[in-house]
């Protein structure tokens, strides 16, 4: 595939004039064996290009560890993409927002407390290099100079949104060149940040979703000359715990597409198709009260979270037609869902009496971070003894993010951040009564002000006015499960516990995980972590991919962190993604 090149009447691809006309689509959001399908729906809408960011905290769970196998496998997915004749925008970060978890940073950066993210703080820059000396290299051979698929690659994210250091972007510059960025690069911001955000000698992109005229001009406005590009068309949203589900009209998205191609300019449509934000890799905001985003990403995009296209995609696919080649094909159908019925889960494991199998504790004078104990995702056991009996105040100077708390096993209640809750009385029944929380990590901040997210038990933690001289912090990343033991469910179990059953599939299909009369927790079917769940909504249902089942039977597990009306679920070929009003 040709060069991309930069002129001041805009892009030119083989020395000729072109139009990026791009949809977002990231990798690791969908399940690889369903990309090439992911990528053949954007050629056929008429899409030249796919974007997709890239997790840093994905591939580099550990300092000096770096993965790119499986569903991280980008140099696949760069080659399914150009097969399908797709050039691609990389967008590797390091920060990437995205309503992901941390916005990509990886959770090892926060072990230093006084880390300054975003920053020319030599601690961050020096991982970003590493970050990027292991990321680049094996994607050399897919540049656009070298004949391969990616066309440009985007300078940080939003950058402006967040400060205006130019030496930091410089920094970042350099490093890309560095490791082997050859190709153009270029930042994106909304309209009004686009001053602080930018670097000479890079190209701008403005951020919009609507008001196109005013983006553009803005844009114009501030880089007189070169391409005008809408670097994240946002076309629908996304939705948290508590919300409603975002539904934008397709005619007046289609519209303001209409507009911005008609005045000659890019664009990548933000999103092409969302997705899921599988396990715990959902992302939150804090703008005073903190608000996690839920599992579906399915952002009300062309294709909708199981990939189908939705009537926008034909609404779009309409406008694309007037402005560009689309391929004289019919809109591919939606693919078959199937419905299993009751699934009954007769076997249980709780949590607090096996957690021995899933972590191990550490001794220290206070409650320890997720960051301490090395961990990104999960839950944070404490343990800690109450001495004396009798009514008790617990309190917590700061919860990240859920707190539910036991004495000596039994519950007592439940502290959330997203309510600004810090205190709890209870009674202690007799001497040496274990107090135990545990704290749920819901998603750190991706975007503003509170991106420095640490989890667990922060600050000082007190009963009765004063701080138990022992805590025992035990790390629960969940990412195994083959530890446990299982057991005929009995009587109800008191407190968290895992429930698990079987059921058989003939023909795998996508279909959808509902947990009618469940309250909040998590699910996995044969391993594979399918997300969160709670009452709250307004989703209440998880997506299941094709590629997780298997012929035959298929084993799925259920974290139920509070309880249950019931002992079985529903396997059923419909989402639920909640009510659009209050």
């Amino acid at each position: 595939m040709p060069r991309l090149e930069i002129a001041d009447d805009g892009f030119r691809l083989d020395d000729r004039p072109f139009r990026i006309v791009s949809g977002a689509l990231h990798y690791f959001r969908v399940h690889p064996e369903q990309w090439a399908d992911r990528l053949h729906k954007a050629r056929l809408l008429g899409l030249n290009t796919v974007e997709t960011y890239v997790p840093w905290n994905l591939h580099a769970p550990r300092p000096g560890e770096f993965r790119m196998d499986a569903g991280l496998d980008l140099p696949r997915f760069l080659d399914l993409a150009a097969a399908e004749g797709l050039h691609v925008l990389l967008r590797p970060g390091p920060y990437i927002c995205a309503e992901w978890e941390g916005g990509g940073l990886p959770s090892w950066l926060l072990a230093e407390e006084d880390i300054v993210l975003r920053s020319r703080d030599p601690r961050f820059l020096r991982a970003v290099d590493a970050y990027l000396c292991a990321l680049l290299p094996p994607l050399h051979r897919h540049l656009g100079g070298n004949g391969g698929p990616i066309l440009a690659v985007q300078l940080e994210n939003e950058y402006g949104a967040h400060g205006d250091d130019t030496a930091y972007l410089a920094e970042l510059a350099a490093l890309l060149r560095r490791h082997g960025a050859d190709v153009p690069l270029f930042t994106c911001d909304q309209p009004a940040d686009l001053a602080r955000g930018g670097l000479d000698g890079v190209l701008a992109t403005a951020n919009f979703g609507s008001r196109t005229t005013a983006g553009l001009a803005a844009l114009r406005a501030h880089q007189p000359t070169g391409p005008l590009m809408c670097s994240e068309f946002w076309i629908g949203w996304f939705d948290r715990w508590g919300g409603i589900h975002t539904r934008r009209d397709p005619a007046d998205a289609a519209a303001e597409l209409d507009t911005l191609l008609a005045a000659g300019a890019s664009v990548n449509i933000y999103m092409f198709h969302g997705g899921t934000n599988f396990g715990f890799t959902n992302g939150a905001n804090d703008k005073g009260t903190y608000r996690p985003t839920v599992t579906s990403y399915d952002y009300d995009s062309l294709l909708d979270e199981a990939g189908d296209p939705t009537p926008k995609y034909a609404a779009f696919r309409e406008v694309i037609a007037r402005h560009a080649p689309v391929p004289d094909a019919p809109v591919p159908p939606a693919a078959p869902k199937a419905a299993h019925g009751a699934v009954e889960l007769p076997y249980t494991a709780g949590l607090l009496t096996q957690a021995d199998a899933l972590g191990t504790p550490e001794k220290a004078g206070r409650p320890l971070t997720m960051e301490e104990l090395g961990q990104s995702f999960g839950f944070v056991l404490y343990e800690t003894e109450l001495t004396e009996p009798g009514p008790a105040l617990l309190h917590a100077e700061r919860v990240h993010d859920r707190a539910q708390v036991f004495v000596d096993g039994q519950p007592v209640g439940v502290l959330e951040r997203e309510n600004h809750e810090h205190a709890l009385a209870f009674t202690v029944p007799r001497p040496g009564a274990t107090l135990t929380v545990l704290v749920e990590n819901q998603g750190r901040v991706n975007y503003g002000a509170a991106l420095h997210d640490r989890k667990g038990l922060l600050g000082r933690v007190t009963v009765d006015g004063h701080a138990p001289a022992v805590w025992h912090s035990r790390a629960l990343p969940l990412d195994r499960l083959d530890t446990l033991t299982f057991r005929p469910t009995g009587s109800p179990e008191v407190g968290p516990a895992f429930h698990r059953g079987t059921f058989t599939v003939a023909g795998p299909a996508d279909t959808y995980l509902h947990l009618d009369g469940w309250t909040k927790g998590l699910a996995w079917i044969n391993g594979f972590p399918l997300g969160r769940y709670w009452s709250r909504g307004p989703q209440t249902a998880l997506y299941v991919p094709a590629p997780v089942l298997r012929d035959g039977e298929n084993q799925l597990t259920v974290l139920e962190l509070h309880a249950a009306t019931g002992r079985h679920v529903h396997l059923r070929d419909h989402p639920a993604l909640g009510a659009t009003e209050e």
